[in-house]
């Protein structure tokens, strides 16, 4: 059937043919040719599959090319996640003010320099009512500084802008150290008056350059409650500056278990404002650069710098300090009685811990359960008993024959411990750095 029709086919194909060649030329196939051609302009400006043409890159808000003054004085603390926004001069008292920004909330800031002022010994005159807002006014030997935090609303937020801020002011004199010598209003004490002039008046009064820690002139209400032979150590840790006590009740709390953190703050103030001449036996703090020993503690973390310090100064068992199972601080976990000398007693014989075991704890001590406390303790337990009259324990808990190493510590505990560093014969207490600092 089909070999029958075959010329007919040939022709029609033929006829077909003929056709398109005759219209290759014509404006029709022009104007085909010219639909499906390629756009020019993609010719020119490719653009990637699925990234619009009009993209811009938006700059990272933490970026300042503002930089501090020179004299800027370095014992001032820096809250690290803030950008420098301006540097002015103000109308009197010859005063520098320095505006940052941050996205961090304002409790995170006024943690921040309540700790930091605690941590080094700065004395803190003034300081916010809460955590919210509020100025700090701190004076470190001639240096007097006005820190203020300010929570803000950003009115026209970025898709991925936070909606709040933190405007954070420091307001400080350079040359204070010339200016602090001069008499000063006794009823103002934030007041930096200008120089006198130059005169042989040979009569002058001036004031010592070092004056004494004021923050415990509080009287706590709840003193009695600890017990009779503490409380004039508890004092004394107050007026160095030591201890954090609540402003709004004035209230220390004598029963209350002491968490890790706040043990930890106090043993650096407490070993730094006892050394304070004696930068050699000082505790360094960590700068916001450093990474981190603990999982559970980061650089934004108020008391960073103190645990962070702690551990890379081998006071707190860590990956640093060789321990590859210390990867969390717990820092809300009571302190107990076997952690508390395990930090403190290197402090208190400033050379390394003596080997231990479990039958030399036993021989010396005699505690009945002994068997309990963790391998690493165990040398600080036996440490601390070569220290005769002044050690830890015998101040703190006393004739015992059971140590109970995992029961937490309270806060008069700690303070009892901490009113001491050193050996017999060779240590100094809160009551001495309180002679030397005035």
């Amino acid at each position: 059937m089909f070999s029958r029709n075959r010329p007919a086919v040939f022709l029609s194909l033929a006829v077909f043919l003929s056709s398109l060649t005759a219209c290759t030329n014509g404006p029709s196939a022009k104007n085909l040719e010219q639909s499906l051609a390629a756009d020019p302009q993609l010719q020119n400006n490719p653009v990637p599959f699925g990234k619009p043409q009009t993209q811009q890159v938006t700059p990272n808000p933490n970026t300042s090319t503002i930089k501090l003054p020179a004299d800027f004085p370095s014992d001032i603390p820096i809250y690290p996640n803030a950008e420098l926004q301006e540097i002015t001069p103000t109308n009197s008292e010859n005063k520098i003010s320095i505006r940052w920004q941050s996205a961090d909330p304002s409790n995170l800031i006024t943690s921040f320099y309540r700790s930091q002022f605690q941590a080094k010994n700065w004395q803190i005159v003034q300081q916010p009512q809460d955590d919210v807002e509020g100025a700090f006014t701190a004076r470190r030997n001639d240096l007097l500084i006005n820190v203020t935090i300010v929570p803000q609303t950003v009115t026209k937020a970025e898709a991925n802008q936070p909606q709040t801020a933190t405007k954070l002011v420091i307001e400080y004199s350079p040359n204070s150290q010339t200016t602090a010598n001069q008499v000063t209003p006794s009823d103002n004490p934030e007041f930096i008056g200008p120089l006198l002039p130059k005169t042989n008046n040979t009569n002058v009064v001036t004031q010592p350059t070092t004056q004494p820690e004021t923050l415990a002139s509080q009287e706590f209400t709840d003193i009695q409650k600890a017990p009779p032979e503490w409380r004039s150590h508890i004092q004394d840790l107050a007026t160095l500056g030591i201890l954090s006590i609540e402003p709004k009740t004035n209230e220390f709390l004598p029963d209350k278990t002491i968490t890790r953190r706040e043990y930890a703050r106090w043993l650096v103030a407490a070993n730094n404002a006892m050394y304070a001449n004696n930068p050699a036996k000082q505790i360094r703090l960590a700068s916001s650069s450093t990474q981190p020993a603990f999982r559970d503690i980061l650089t934004k973390d108020p008391d960073f710098p103190v645990i962070q310090g702690l551990a890379e100064a081998g006071l707190l068992p860590s990956a640093l300090s060789g321990d590859a199972t210390a990867v969390l601080f717990r820092p809300d976990a009571p302190v107990t009685r076997e952690q508390m000398l395990l930090w403190k007693v290197p402090l208190d014989t400033r050379q390394a811990l003596p080997a231990a075991n479990l039958e030399a704890v036993k021989q010396t001590w005699g505690f009945q359960d002994a068997g309990n406390i963790e391998p690493k303790a165990l040398r600080a337990v036996l440490a601390d008993f070569q220290n005769a009259e002044q050690s830890n324990i015998r101040r703190v808990f006393g004739y015992t024959t059971l140590f109970q190493p995992k029961k937490p510590v309270t806060r008069a505990e700690a303070s009892a411990a901490l009113w001491y560093f050193g050996t017999q014969g060779e240590g100094i207490s809160a009551t001495e750095a309180l002679k030397l600092k005035s």
